[in-house]
């Protein structure tokens, strides 16, 4: 994962995204993991960056790209 990138993940029973590199999350918490994604995912496509979904709270390499990564998309959707 690179600085920049958005994380999803889950803390205190809730889901939520991030920036990685800060700890300020976007937005608010979700109960459910897949409105997480869908909002972390959005999130994503929007600054053009990667989106990762990480399993466990803390260190950990329990982590997974989520999706086509934006920064391999071109303008018209050519990878």
């Amino acid at each position: 994962m690179a600085a920049g990138d958005i994380e999803t993940f889950r803390r205190d029973g809730l889901w939520f995204n991030r920036i990685e590199g800060e700890s300020r999350t976007l937005g608010p918490g979700f109960e459910k993991e897949k409105e997480a994604i869908v909002a972390g995912r959005e999130a994503a496509v929007a600054r053009q960056v990667d989106h990762n979904l990480k399993f466990s709270e803390g260190p950990t390499d329990d982590i997974a790209a989520y999706g086509t990564n934006p920064r391999d998309v071109t303008p018209n959707g050519i990878g």
